[in-house]
């Protein structure tokens, strides 16, 4: 075993990040990197922290041929999956293929308030050969089957990485050549992922425009605002779920970010709050819409999921917050 694949083991072992190992000893994450990916070698001095840190000898780390010190795990704690080289690349492919779903997904479910709202307006503008009742009712049906379209895309996107579940869940070990593979494909995704994240951004932020600029103007044209706002944030978050399926894919493998080993051994509670939180959405949009005692009409009550979108994000945070708190 090379010294790079000796640091990259003894830090899965201890459960941290590259950040976190790199800040311990005083470098950046791109020099932890280029050493696991041995496109580099530590000085003298981080090789003996290192030693110091992970409790192994230096010899234990220069020596190639000598593997007797690797901190072995305790009897009964099982062995860790080992991902090949083979594995992750079909991971990444199929990861890659899918991300252009996951955004046509993302993009239908926005989109899917714009029948229901438009279908309202003209029915009730009597330009529409359909009573007010009539058109609500098939622009839910639209809404539905719109979000049932996306729904689908959802599941059979992740039906087709079932077997590598593990890697948002399970600490696992890489073959020798899988973490400067995908490095590689990190740097080469880079520019692309930046561009994605810059464009989702400014079409989230300036989606608010068109209502603003119409917020003294004709029904029709506050109704043509709204669904060009829905249109705008629809391709802003179709951008990020593209880039960032495919970059989570590369930070599971890794072992990084929101996959680290310490947030995997989390991931339940952040699972079960996600659940939580969009149920009691839906049941308040259900409410709001259909009970008799509040009485908003449908085309009225779409706001719920927008706002909850937004509110979404504090709540993710907040759990995060709480989980780093009580670690």
């Amino acid at each position: 075993m090379i010294l790079a694949d000796k640091i990259m083991q003894l830090r899965k072992k201890a459960g941290w990040s590259q950040e976190e190992l790199a800040e311990q000893l005083g470098v950046t994450r791109q020099s932890v990197s280029k050493w696991e990916g041995a496109q580099s070698l530590p000085d003298l001095e981080k090789i003996l922290q290192m030693s110091r840190l992970f409790g192994v000898s230096t010899d234990f780390l220069l020596k190639d041929e000598l593997e007797a010190e690797s901190p072995d795990p305790a009897p009964d704690t099982p062995a860790l999956r080992r991902v090949t080289l083979a594995e992750a690349s079909a991971y990444l492919a199929l990861r890659r293929e899918a991300a252009p779903k996951m955004a046509l997904a993302t993009l239908l479910c926005v989109w899917s308030p714009v029948a229901l709202i438009g279908l309202s307006f003209v029915s009730e503008a009597g330009r529409f050969p359909l009573t007010q009742n009539a058109a609500a009712g098939l622009g839910l049906c639209i809404l539905l089957i719109l979000v049932a379209i996306g729904v689908a895309l959802f599941l059979s996107c992740g039906r087709g990485t079932r077997d590598f579940a593990f890697l948002e869940t399970e600490p696992f070990e890489t073959e020798y050549g899988v973490s400067g593979m995908v490095r590689e494909r990190e740097k080469a995704f880079r520019p692309a992922y930046t561009r994605l994240n810059i464009a989702g951004t400014l079409l989230c932020l300036l989606s608010v425009l068109p209502v603003f600029a119409t917020l003294t103007s004709t029904d029709l044209e506050r109704v043509l605002a709204v669904c060009l706002l829905l249109a705008m944030a629809g391709f802003g978050a179709a951008a990020f779920t593209y880039g960032g399926t495919i970059h989570a894919s590369m930070e599971k493998l890794l072992e990084e970010g929101d996959y680290t080993r310490v947030r995997k051994a989390h991931s339940g509670l952040v699972h079960t709050v996600c659940v939580c939180y969009w149920l009691v959405v839906t049941a308040i949009y259900l409410l709001i819409t259909f009970s008799p005692a509040i009485a908003i009409e449908p085309e009225q009550s779409w706001f719920v999921w927008p706002v909850a979108g937004v509110l979404f994000g504090a709540v993710y945070a907040l759990t995060h917050l709480f989980r780093s708190e009580n670690k």
